[in-house]
């Protein structure tokens, strides 16, 4: 069981630091000297996905230790 935990967790970072090079956002146009300007908002959604997949883990892990424990 704990090599499956460690197993996962270590795709998990490698996924996650693969990933962080796509957040970046290239700077805004310049399109005059509005300073009103502002850029566009990112990682709601992402924090949302990595709750739901941490639920998802988490609920995944409790049925495995559940049935574990039962045998």
């Amino acid at each position: 069981m704990i090599k499956y935990i460690i197993r996962s967790l270590f795709a998990i970072l490698v996924v996650l630091s693969l990933s962080l090079s796509a957040i970046a956002q290239p700077p805004p146009p310049d399109y005059g000297e509005e300073e009103d300007q502002q850029p566009a908002p990112i990682g709601s959604g992402m924090v949302i996905l990595l709750a739901m997949g941490t639920a998802y883990a988490a609920k995944k892990v409790y049925k495995a230790r559940k049935k574990e424990l039962r045998e």
